[in-house]
């Protein structure tokens, strides 16, 4: 079987990569869940919190102080869906709602990390941070070369101590140095920023339970990501997307993130806005280039084209009728 990636727009970073028919490699957290019982429960976010003496509770346990960070137990569709911060009890009192947790406000560097595990130890890593916008999305994700030895130190004791047995990719979002989730699965986001041969090595890990990458061509990378307003019906002409590609070489991949033939609402995102593309690139300019021409790409189906405000968006006002000006998109993304 090949490796399992439902989102078409990322398939491109798995093409012609050999995958014997009785390995599944998951991308996705519901895939995960089925194929590693024993470990599923990492998903429950409020055991991850509870293995680290995290304050934590199922709402209707009120906190003994605020402010809390208050999401789902389990949310199986990603990008932040259902998480907010709760301030105050009167807050509290109107936001309290069934299988939702609440736990500490953690503070401190956000990091999603990529982790090659045999046997529950940690053989090799990777990790991005990303710049947040409101309501749980990011402007852009820069994936670093350099290691981060604490964060490592701490999160290979947590997987030694409770993922026993399990070898293959896994996904850690931490903040401040403290885990609060989990995947048994990798980013697929960037996986074209990770070095040639690495969704090879992937395949291997999976296949034989070894890991074989050299990582000798490591380098900073970033993903660059454009969202809109909640609510649209949004259309693109794909055929840019190549063209784009050969005019900047800095960039490796352009991803167009949602189904047109789907609504809006079918369509896991966060509060922050609606996810139209994703930008991959080892320069962050030219990422922030190609993000600002796809967004005059963009229309809302029967109605005129969008653009973004934010960072260039003095640039692309000079491209836009008075019209285009009147609804903007925005750029953000929340972690993978």
């Amino acid at each position: 079987m090949p490796i399992i990636e439902h989102d078409p727009w990322r398939e491109q970073y798995f093409a012609g990569v050999v995958c014997p028919d009785d390995v599944i490699v998951p991308t996705d957290d519901a895939d995960a869940y089925d194929l590693f019982p024993k470990h599923r429960w990492v998903y429950n976010k409020l055991l991850i919190a509870e293995s680290q003496n995290i304050r934590c509770a199922p709402h209707g346990m009120l906190p003994p102080i605020f402010p809390v960070f208050s999401k789902p137990i389990y949310n199986m569709r990603g990008m932040g869906t259902g998480s907010c911060v709760i301030r105050s009890l009167a807050q509290w009192q109107r936001r309290q709602a069934p299988g939702h947790m609440w736990m500490e406000l953690l503070t401190g560097e956000h990091l999603s990390s990529d982790v090659a595990v045999i046997n529950g130890n940690p053989v090799w890593w990777r990790h991005a941070t990303g710049i947040p916008l409101k309501g749980g999305a990011f402007d852009y994700w820069t994936i670093h070369a350099d290691a981060r030895p604490e964060l490592e130190g701490y999160c290979g004791g947590w997987l030694g101590h409770n993922l026993k047995g399990y070898t293959g990719m896994a996904n850690f979002e931490t903040i401040g140095g403290r885990i609060i989730e989990c995947h048994l699965r990798f980013s697929d986001q960037w996986p074209d920023l990770y070095g040639t041969g690495w969704v090879n090595a992937v395949v291997g890990l999976y296949a034989n339970g070894k890991w074989s990458f050299a990582d000798q061509d490591r380098r900073t990378g970033y993903s660059v990501v454009l969202f809109g307003a909640h609510g649209v019906n949004y259309a693109i002409d794909r055929s840019i997307v190549p063209k784009l590609i050969a005019e900047y070489p800095e960039v490796t991949s352009i991803q167009i993130t949602f189904h047109e033939d789907k609504p809006p609402e079918a369509h896991a995102m966060p509060p922050g806005g609606f996810r139209l593309a994703i930008v991959n690139c080892w320069d962050l300019e030219a990422g922030f280039d190609v993000r600002d021409r796809l967004t005059l790409r963009f229309w809302s189906m029967g109605h005129t084209r969008l653009p973004r405000d934010g960072r260039r968006a003095e640039k692309s006002a000079n491209h836009m009728t008075p019209t285009m000006r009147a609804s903007p998109v925005r750029s953000g993304e929340n972690a993978p």
